[in-house]
C-alpha cells in the first residue's frame, strides 16, 4: 500500500464511524417505548388504563380457555373493563384506582380472579378477535391463544376431564 492511500483510508474509515455515531444519535432509543416482552398482548386504553400482556390457554378450538395476563388501572378512578372475544361471553370486571388485576393467576396472589372463556373460536397457534374495553375506550386487537406445550403455559391449560 502506497503512503498516500493510508491516509485516504483513515479519512474514509473515520467520515464511516462519525456517520454510523450521527445516525445512532439520531434513532429513537426503543428500550424506551412500551411493549409485551412476552407471548402475550399489549392495549393500551389510556396512558394510564391498560391490558398486560393478555393471551388465552386452551387444548383447541371449541374448548374452555383461560385468559392470562393483567389488567393495570394507575388512575384515580375505578375503571370498569370489559374483555370481549370471539365466540365467548365477555369478561368484566372491576380494577380498583391504582390497582392491577391479574387474571387467571395464582389465586393466592392479591388482586387475582380467575377469568375463562367458556369456549375458545380457535386453534392454539390462532389469534382470536377481541375487544378491551374501559375509561370510555374501546380497542379492538388480536389475542394469542397457545395450548400446553411450552412447560410454562401447562398448568394453566383447563381441565375438561372433569377430574
Amino acid at each position: 500500500m502506497s503512503r498516500s492511500a493510508r491516509p485516504a483510508r483513515l479519512v474514509a474509515a473515520a467520515s464511516v464511524m462519525a456517520g454510523a455515531l450521527l445516525l445512532a444519535a439520531c434513532s429513537p432509543t426503543i428500550t424506551t417505548k412500551p411493549y409485551a416482552p412476552s407471548d402475550g398482548i399489549r392495549v393500551n386504553l389510556t396512558d394510564q388504563v391498560r391490558g398486560i400482556n393478555l393471551m388465552v390457554v386452551s387444548e383447541g378450538e371449541g374448548e374452555p380457555g383461560a385468559v392470562l395476563g393483567a389488567l393495570a388501572n394507575t388512575s384515580a378512578e375505578d375503571v370498569d373493563f370489559v374483555l370481549a372475544a370471539e365466540g365467548a361471553e365477555p369478561i368484566s370486571l372491576t380494577v380498583p384506582a391504582g390497582q392491577t388485576v391479574y387474571l387467571s393467576a395464582d389465586q393466592e396472589a392479591d388482586q387475582a380472579v380467575d377469568a375463562q372463556l367458556g369456549a375458545v373460536a380457535t386453534h392454539p397457534g390462532g389469534d382470536l378477535d377481541a375487544t378491551l374495553s374501559g375509561a370510555g375506550v374501546d380497542e379492538d386487537f388480536f389475542l394469542p391463544v397457545m395450548d400446553g406445550t411450552l412447560p410454562e403455559y401447562a398448568a394453566w391449560v383447563p381441565n375438561t376431564s372433569g377430574v
